[in-house]
């Protein structure tokens, strides 16, 4: 562990100014973070279905907000910007750990990657525990092993947490041996882990209430593999009403035993006489798991955001953020304003006289302006990154939200999407191409902010094996420019906002190609969307799909990007399963062949 002196220097490294606590103790924190919890999946945020009256109860006594981000759209990344009040990129932690690996399937590999909380980053516990405070993690932590566990970084006591991103089981035994959880290795049999952890929560609780404490609850609940007790299942089962926008039993039952868990801990401090000098902070790592990932799954929908869990639309990073202060937070009151989750480790620290909350070398701010009704905030812009390719379907990419609009670029072409939140919080209508000015200007903000920071960005796989494009409902292929497969030298990918388009054909040796899949034989007609500059156009091009091939002159359109659809031909695919596309040009009689935004396959009426 480190000790106090290492960790009272850090805090002076990064301004953090020390002071003895004053006559009057300051304030105790609970922060209670649960796992893949979604924006939606909580009465007060509009669930139809979960039942959550604890949870309900602290928002009705303190200040809910409606734009709160996780840092990360995954665990790891998130959990270490609330320990750190730092961006998951400068940490170089910007995945879960051991994060997912590159694959012949990935177009891009990841960069390095911190796989142990850095040490040298003075956590949350540390400068709290500086300040007096005793301090607690109980549950998950999953910010690295040996050398790196939560006693390593500021907690004088640790329950359960380790290296895991899951938990070894739901019900006692929680492992066994060396497999155990850390002090769950007595659990009685059968006993349901969110609820041993809040019985250690409480006991922490008793044991430090004459000294100001830091309680640091992050349940694994309602990570996958769902799992939850049997009689709250068959509730939920039996009140599953058609139509809702949750429905899953198994995932209900899980957030009734959080809300339990909420309840408990609150009647803990009423008991105590703790209530006025507790601050209670209520959130999530990340969104709700929307997907396909095991059984009983999706665990949720987020609707109306977009996606979730492992993507950069609101759906993945949105998180709900209660946080209950009497006396000092007003009650029953929602704030619009958009928050962090690296917004937490300044406002603990100046709420607890630690130290300056405003340092710059902090990524976040403090929240207490917002809290004390005092002022607003002022700060930039909001950064993601994520240089990986998730488990739940996620792509590589980066976003920035700057007051109402957001941007997300994609890492393997540099697609932008353009999305005003105001107005489109389920992210619906791209507007990047509408408003490129804005789209670039945003773009250019983003890369700054990274060469900043010094984030890591991902380099190409030269072992790329492409994966086929699947056919739509009516059996229609679509191959977009941005998913191409570029063969040369000058060919690119010119992804909005001013354009979206294979362009910089200036050889005819170059080409291009797209794998795809046909789900029911028969003849199809080719659509190429193609433009082309005034006095370029009369280029020979050859479309082959297997055997099969088709050719073309490509049509003088006054501007590359003034976009025509052509109608090529038609083709006769005789196998479902997997087929390759390819477009090769013959000749080039202008500056470049082309510009090529689309190619459609149509199935044709028998």
């Amino acid at each position: 562990m480190k000790s106090f002196t290492r960790a009272g220097l850090l805090l002076c490294v990064l301004g953090v100014v020390c002071r003895a606590p004053a006559a009057d103790q300051p304030p105790n924190f609970v922060l209670i973070l649960t796992d893949d919890l979604g924006w939606r999946d909580l009465g007060c945020q509009g669930s139809d279905f979960y039942q959550t009256p604890n949870i309900d109860r602290l928002a009705r006594e303190g200040m809910r907000f409606t734009q709160a981000y996780a840092a990360g759209p995954v665990c790891s990344p998130t959990r270490a910007s609330i320990m750190t009040g730092q961006h998951p990129a400068r940490l170089r932690l910007t995945d879960w750990l051991p994060g997912r690996g590159d694959r012949k399937d990935q177009k891009m590999n990841r960069p390095a990657l911190e796989t142990n909380l850095p040490a040298s980053a003075v956590t949350l516990a540390e400068a709290l525990k500086s300040a007096g405070y005793v301090t607690a993690a109980i549950g998950k932590w999953h910010l690295g092993g040996k050398g790196s566990l939560p006693q390593d970084h500021g907690f004088d006591r640790n329950i359960a947490g380790d290296h895991r991103g899951s938990p070894a089981s739901y019900f006692a035994p929680f492992g066994n041996g060396d497999k155990a959880m850390p002090g769950l290795e007595q659990a009685p049999a059968g006993e349901y882990l969110t609820d041993r952890l809040t019985i250690e929560a409480e006991k922490f609780i008793e044991s430090s209430r004459e000294k100001p404490f830091f309680l640091y609850l992050a349940h694994f609940a309602p990570h996958i593999p769902l799992s939850a007790k049997s009689n709250l299942v068959a509730k939920y089962r039996a009140a599953i009403q058609p139509g809702s926008t949750h429905t899953n039993a198994l995932y209900a039952a899980m957030l009734e035993s959080i809300d339990d868990s909420v309840g408990r801990i609150l009647r803990k401090l009423d008991e105590l006489n703790l209530t006025d000098n507790t601050l209670v902070v209520f959130t999530s790592d990340n969104g709700g798991l929307s997907v396909r990932e095991g059984p009983n799954t999706p665990a949720t929908s987020n609707a109306p955001l977009r996606a979730g869990k492992g993507h950069l639309y609101e759906g993945g990073i949105r998180v709900p953020l209660i946080v209950r202060w009497k006396g000092t937070v007003p009650g029953a009151t929602t704030e619009s304003t958009p928050v962090t989750s690296c917004d937490l480790y300044p406002t603990l620290v100046g709420l607890a006289g630690a130290g300056s909350a405003g340092d710059t070398a902090l990524d976040g701010v403090s929240l207490a302006p917002l809290l004390k009704r005092t002022g607003p905030l002022n700060r930039d812009p909001f950064f993601w990154h994520y240089p990986h390719y998730s488990n739940q379907g996620g792509k590589p990419g980066g976003a920035i939200r700057d007051v109402d609009f957001k941007l997300i670029e994609s890492y393997e072409g540099g697609y932008l999407e353009l999305y005003n939140l105001a107005d489109d919080p389920g992210e619906t209508n791209n507007i990047a191409g509408a408003q490129p000015q804005r789209a670039n200007e945003l773009a250019k903000k983003l890369a700054d902010w990274r060469r900043r920071i010094h984030a890591e960005m991902m380099t190409t796989n030269a072992a790329y094996e492409p994966v086929p494009i699947p056919p739509s409902a009516d059996g229609t292929v679509v191959l977009p420019a941005h998913e191409a497969t570029l063969h040369g030298s000058t060919l690119r990918y010119e992804p909005p906002a001013h354009k979206n388009t294979l362009g910089y054909w200036t050889k005819k040796e170059d080409w291009v190609s797209w794998e795809f899949t046909v789900a029911k034989p028969g003849k199809f007609s080719v659509e190429v969307l193609q433009g082309c500059g005034k006095g370029s156009g009369g280029a020979d091009v050859e479309v082959s799909v297997g055997a099969e091939q088709l050719s073309f002159v490509v049509e003088d359109t006054g501007h590359f990007q003034n976009f025509v659809p052509r109608n090529i031909g038609t083709v006769s695919l005789t196998t479902t399963g997997p087929h390759m596309l390819a477009v090769k040009p013959k000749t080039k009689p202008g500056v470049a062949v082309m510009d090529l935004r689309r190619v459609r396959l149509q199935p044709l009426a028998e």
